[in-house]
This record gives C-alpha cells, sequence and structure tokens, in this order.
C-alpha cells in the first residue's frame, strides 16, 4: 500500500493506530523476490526523485521483475543505461501491458508511466544544452529525469564552442522562459558550462562526458576543466551523469515554483 493510501485510510478512521504504525513501519522499503533489490518506495514522496532503475550488468528478467514491481506501487520509473537489446524487449513489455514509455535520442535511458501522459507544470522550467551532437545522449537522460519530475525541459543542442555564436539566442529564450536552472552537457575541452555560468544569473549544473580522445579523454578533461572554472554559480556533476543533472535541476525548478 502506498504511503498516500495509508494516511488517507487512518484519516478516514478506517485504519487503527496500531495498525498504521505497523504499515508505515513496512512501506519504506520493499524486497524484490529472491532478494534481487530492495525498493525505496516512497522515494518520490520523501524527495521528490522518482525511483531510477541502474540496468547496467542487470539480467532483462530482473529489470521487468524490478519495473512491474515498482508500477504497481509508483506510477513512473526511469530505466538507465540500458542495452539496445534489452531497450527493444522493454518496448514490447510497455506495448503489452498498455504503459507510457519514452526513449532518449540516442540515450540508454527509458522513461515509462502507468499512465497515458505525465503531467508537466509549465512553470517549472529548465534548459538543457549539449556542446555537440554526441553529447545528446546524455542530455536526453537529464531530460527525461526531469520530465519524470513533472518539469519542463526547453532544449538546445549542438551548440558548442566551435561555433559560440550559436549558444546566445538559445540563452535568450530559456531567460525570457524563466527557466530556473541551466544544464550545460559537453565533452572534449568542457568548456561550454563556464561561458554558459558568466552570462546568466541561473544556477548551472555542468555534465562533463566522456566524448573525446588523446590526452584527457574518456571525460577527464571536460570534468577537469569544469571544476576549475573560475565562474561563480556553475556546480559540476560527474562524467556522463545526466540523471543526476536532471534531478539536481528539477529539484530546483520545483522548489521555486512551490513558493
Amino acid at each position: 500500500m502506498r504511503l498516500e493510501e495509508i494516511l488517507q485510510k487512518y484519516n478516514e478512521g478506517s485504519l487503527s493506530l496500531n495498525d498504521f504504525k505497523k504499515l508505515i513501519s513496512f512501506s519504506y522499503v520493499e524486497n524484490i523476490e529472491k532478494n534481487i533489490a530492495k525498493l525505496d518506495i516512497n522515494r518520490e514522496i520523501r524527495r521528490g526523485i522518482p525511483e531510477i532503475i541502474y540496468a547496467e550488468k542487470k539480467e532483462y528478467s530482473d529489470i521487468v521483475t524490478i519495473v512491474t514491481k515498482v508500477l504497481h506501487r509508483n506510477d513512473i520509473v526511469v530505466i538507465s543505461r540500458i542495452s539496445k537489446d534489452y531497450a527493444k524487449k522493454i518496448q514490447v513489455y510497455c506495448k503489452k501491458n498498455k504503459y507510457y514509455f519514452e526513449i532518449g535520442k540516442n540515450s540508454s535511458t527509458i522513461l515509462l508511466s502507468k499512465n497515458k501522459s505525465i503531467k508537466v507544470n509549465e512553470n517549472s522550467k529548465i534548459g538543457i544544452i549539449s556542446a555537440g551532437t554526441s553529447d545528446i545522449g546524455i542530455a536526453e537522460e537529464a531530460r527525461l529525469v526531469s520530465k519524470a519530475m513533472g518539469c519542463h525541459a526547453i532544449i538546445s543542442y549542438d551548440v558548442g564552442v566551435a561555433g559560440i555564436h550559436r549558444i546566445f539566442s538559445s540563452l535568450k529564450e530559456m531567460i525570457n522562459q524563466n527557466v530556473h536552472a541551466i544544464i550545460v552537457v559537453a565533452g572534449m575541452e568542457g568548456a561550454l558550462p563556464s561561458i554558459v555560468s558568466s552570462c546568466v544569473d541561473v544556477p548551472v549544473i555542468g555534465v562533463p562526458t566522456s566524448i573525446g580522445y588523446g590526452f584527457g579523454s574518456d571525460g577527464v578533461a571536460a570534468l577537469s576543466s569544469m571544476l576549475q572554472s573560475c565562474s561563480l554559480g556553475l556546480t559540476v556533476v560527474n562524467i556522463d551523469n545526466g540523471i543526476g543533472a536532471g534531478a539536481y535541476a528539477s529539484l530546483i525548478s520545483n522548489r521555486m515554483c512551490s513558493r
């Protein structure tokens, strides 16, 4: 039983105080059969972040079992780092169960919902920028997480420092739309987040990607550059961590909208 249901039943008087205490004590963690996972089923209520399944190294049968259990309790689940073969199977699974699903462009992330559509608060807005086309997959991770959290994302892809003039119209639109935070995804030398942060008065989240080669490859140069930035108002997540950036930016935006 979901926490909201427990509280409603207690409020209506159909649940005794003792039963209420028991259900509350059991409602935080739920074991998946054969102990393959322990779900934090009330994370969305407690933290405003939906359940996110890290699919890498997991068997397909385990992924489906976890997804089924999550959607039995909650409306939304995000799967990250899923292989192409498993992603195709998940699409079949969703169609069979009539679930809404969305796969990010060039991404290994899938958003699933029991509902036909996901409600988004049009006042809760973030911007998502990718430096290059190769960075889009990580940017899409952030977009899908923000959508799962009810946040509207304004996106602009392939506007990196190789043609810096491309970024300014995108920033103008985002500021005019009153975004509460901007995610900037960049590989190679990772310079774009510093430039964006120097131009706007909202928090900027830099996401270094593993796009690059030679000295400082695998995102090391981009991460180092972002961490060494002298532009204030920029925070940085781990290499390829679009999930974390999307959650962080959406928490900021949703909190601003709740005031």
